[in-house]
């Protein structure tokens, strides 16, 4: 069996992959050749295993196979495959994406962030509202959205919720600990940057803003999950 672990980059994918790891003692693959999070960061860390099989045998498996991805929902992942979506607001994803993208120049952070708001590829992982409206749409009940403002508020009982309906056989360590976000920063303060929501306030520009927002997709996967233009929460209050 086959549980996507899904999000655009930047999103909180490794963070929810250490928690996966604290709290369910489970390890997770990526569905490219290379996972240059755990090159980075360290397997142990992440919580990294080689695929054990082909994606096909995988899924045929009676073991839980957790499988990182940042693409887009395509022909290798079948309508009924369990999925954790992550999403998190676009503009604080693409800004964290740019940044990372120029660590070594950041002089390159703009022309970064324009290019990242205005692709438009239909395979792998694209720009970020067709991204996340390939997973979100149609909705369905065995692929679960997880929110990164949630995840980051309470992780044990947001992921506990999610593993509860993608693989319920699966159940929490005694004692498990989740890392605190300053015990990551310490390991690398700059893949794990702020560790917070509206990041996008003081980092994206008026005119990259007005751009992101130009996006047809981007406004659609938005809308969709209630953010808008006035960076309030989906509850409307105003972070």
């Amino acid at each position: 069996m086959i549980v996507w672990v899904s999000s655009f980059p930047r999103s909180g994918n490794t963070f929810l992959r250490i928690v996966l790891k604290h709290l369910y003692g489970v390890s997770t693959s990526v569905v490219y050749d290379v996972d240059g999070v755990a090159e980075r960061l360290g397997a142990e860390m992440v919580g990294f295993i080689e695929r054990p099989a082909a994606i096909e045998v995988m899924r045929e498996s009676s073991e839980v196979h957790f499988v990182k991805t940042h693409r887009q929902r395509d022909g290798q992942i079948e309508e009924t495959d369990p999925a954790i979506c992550l999403v998190r607001d676009g503009r604080d994803a693409l800004v964290s994406w740019a940044r990372q993208r120029s660590e070594t120049d950041s002089g390159r952070y703009e022309t970064e962030l324009q290019a990242m708001i205005t692709r438009r590829d239909r395979v792998g992982t694209g720009g970020w509202g067709r991204n996340v409206l390939s997973w979100l749409r149609p909705p369905a009940p065995h692929r679960v959205l997880l929110r990164y403002e949630d995840l980051v508020r309470d992780p044990r009982t947001n992921v506990e919720r999610a593993v509860a309906t993608v693989a319920p056989q699966l159940r929490s360590l005694p004692g498990a600990r989740i890392p605190a976000f300053s015990e990551l920063q310490r390991a690398d303060d700059r893949f794990f940057r702020r560790g917070h929501t509206a990041t996008h306030r003081d980092e994206l520009p008026d005119e990259l803003h007005e751009l992101f927002w130009s996006q047809p997709d981007n406004r659609a996967a938005m809308l969709l999950l209630g953010y808008d233009e006035n960076s309030r929460n989906p509850d409307g209050s105003v972070r």
